[in-house]
């Protein structure tokens, strides 16, 4: 091929190129696609926001009220209210960030073949300039008819050369922004997960307060009399409370409130966590467990398993990089079969990770964190499925994320920490309500420390 023809070649690959790069300044990350819809979906959100913090108010000045059983049937029936409109926010924000997902995840695949195209467009630029650096100046001086092409000629391959390193620059910067779009859909699958986590618990709390409030209107028969006497029965309450069952995922035989309570005073005394504090923390892991389900590990190459009720096929129920190698290590240490010991499973809908272990719902790679700690306090090797080692582990991430100093801000945001490593508001309904429990619970502690302790 003549060098001029060469030159030719180069300089349409080129043109190709560069038309190829005229849009990457409008490759980004778009929020909700169609402006009108993120800004409608605003404002629902907003809408709904103010609708709760209406029904907070009102919670707030009821509970302050004399205890009659005209305001607590009201009282629940605002929780009720509240907490449908919170299902519904949570349903909104779902159906976003799906959308926000499909839109990061186009953007993302509109890079990368930006990028294989640039590629392949560099890989045959870089292929022509090899061949005429094989040339010595006197081939290309006397492939040329006069002196005036050779230089014609030396000028284009330093154009070509140029332009070469400001296509590298490109393909650096379209490779850097690839990586901000894996983030940024990591960062919205996640928040999905938590969306779809934070649903599960208010459907829980949701079915409990309509549970308590049929319960209330059965045992008064709707008599104000019969709640008085129910109120005034301190004992009766004290035997209650004490023999309650405290369900947690991952234990066959679930304990009474009152064995509970001691092993969360153990903990308090070993980290300065309040017991009701953690023991609201365990109630709503438990109750994330519960509702996702138990699976076991098969395939420790890939992280897939089964469902330990039914067999059935589960992908994803642990991160294989992050949390097969330390699971195995322990299940090892502390003999038992990692195969048939039981963990949570992912959440279907989401596409992530299940793997989380026992009562405190510690995932293989963090309870590794905590393992040397825990094992100097216990004396032995830690389990999971132990309660008492579980509420250890539970109180320890807690203390650590400032539970200690037992300020309200202070245990909100450890609550917040627990849940998703920050006190990132968007989730505030796990703090909020595990700190709702936690109330309820001191005031159980205190109704038994005043009838004989627990």
């Amino acid at each position: 091929m003549h060098w001029r023809t060469k030159i030719a070649a180069m300089g349409v690959l080129l043109l190709l190129l560069l038309s190829s790069f005229a849009s990457i300044g409008n490759i980004h990350v778009s929020a909700l696609s169609p402006a009108e819809e993120r800004e409608q979906l605003e404002q629902e959100l907003a809408k709904l926001e103010q609708e709760i913090k209406q029904y907070e108010s009102t919670v707030a000045k009821t509970q302050q009220e004399k205890k009659t059983l005209q305001n607590q049937i009201a009282l629940l029936r605002t929780q009720i209210r509240k907490i449908e409109l919170q299902i519904e926010q949570s349903k909104k924000i779902i159906s976003a960030l799906k959308v926000q997902i499909g839109d990061t995840s186009a953007s993302l695949a509109k890079t990368q073949d930006h990028i294989e195209v640039t590629k392949e467009q560099l890989r045959e630029i870089l292929q022509l300039m090899y061949q005429e650096d094989q040339k010595s100046n006197i081939e290309v001086l006397f492939s040329g008819a006069t002196l005036s092409d050779f230089f014609d000629n030396a000028v284009a391959l330093q154009t070509v050369n140029v332009r070469n390193q400001e296509l590298l620059q490109q393909l650096t910067d379209l490779t850097n922004i690839l990586e901000g779009q894996k983030q940024d859909l990591e960062d919205e699958k996640s928040s999905e997960e938590n969306f779809q986590r934070i649903q599960i618990l208010q459907k829980q709390e949701n079915q409990n307060l309509t549970k308590d409030r049929e319960k209330l209107l059965t045992v008064t028969k709707g008599k104000e009399a019969e709640y008085q006497k129910i109120l005034a029965d301190k004992q009766k309450q004290a035997a209650e409370i004490r023999n309650r069952i405290f369900e947690l995922v991952g234990i066959p035989e679930a304990p009474t409130f009152g064995e509970a309570l001691k092993i969360a005073q153990y903990v308090s005394n070993q980290t300065g966590v309040r017991p009701a504090l953690l023991l609201a923390v365990l109630t709503q892991e438990s109750n994330l467990g519960k509702n996702v389900g138990q699976c076991y590990l098969k395939d420790p190459k890939t992280g897939s398993g089964v469902v330990a009720y039914n067999g059935r096929q589960v992908n994803a129920v642990m991160k294989p990089s992050r949390d097969v190698q330390p699971f195995m290590q322990l299940a090892r240490e502390l003999g038992r079969d990692p195969y048939k010991t039981p963990v949570s499973c992912p959440i279907a809908s989401v596409g992530g990770y299940g793997g989380a272990m026992g009562p405190a719902q510690f995932i293989p790679s963090t309870w590794m964190l905590y393992k040397s700690r825990l094992d100097g306090v216990l004396g032995r090797t830690g389990d999971p499925w132990k309660i008492t080692d579980a509420f250890l582990a539970a109180g320890l991430y807690l203390k650590d994320g400032g539970a200690a100093a037992q300020t309200y801000n202070a245990e909100w945001g450890a609550a917040m920490k627990y849940f998703s490593g920050s006190t990132n508001p968007r989730y505030r309904f796990y703090g909020d309500s595990v700190m709702a429990i936690a109330s309820r619970y001191a005031n159980d502690i205190k109704v038994l420390e005043s009838n004989g302790g627990n």
